[in-house]
């Protein structure tokens, strides 16, 4: 089983690409940096359905299915800290 793992974040620029026309882009990323990034304060967030969360998921990660994810959504998240997102692919 893998993880399809998404770090987007404006406070740290080694692993987010700065866009000129929407900002800060999503980067995918390793292991080992998602590791990184969360003993710095990241937010993990697992984007599959509710059932799927329960049944499995990396501890200290929030749920919020993608289906949901929406400006309201996110409002738990620090817009100043950095968020990884996944989902688990069993392919």
């Amino acid at each position: 089983m893998g993880a399809s793992i998404v770090c987007t974040s404006a406070s740290l620029e080694h692993s987010a690409r700065r866009s000129s026309q929407t900002g800060w882009m999503p980067t995918e990323i390793e292991r080992g940096q998602v590791q990184e990034l969360v003993g710095h304060g990241a937010r993990l967030v697992e984007v599959l359905p509710p059932e799927e969360y329960e049944d499995d998921h990396i501890p200290g990660a929030i749920s919020i299915p993608l289906k949901d994810l929406d400006s309201d959504s996110v409002v738990p998240l620090e817009r100043t800290s950095p968020v990884v997102v996944y989902c688990w692919d069993t392919a």
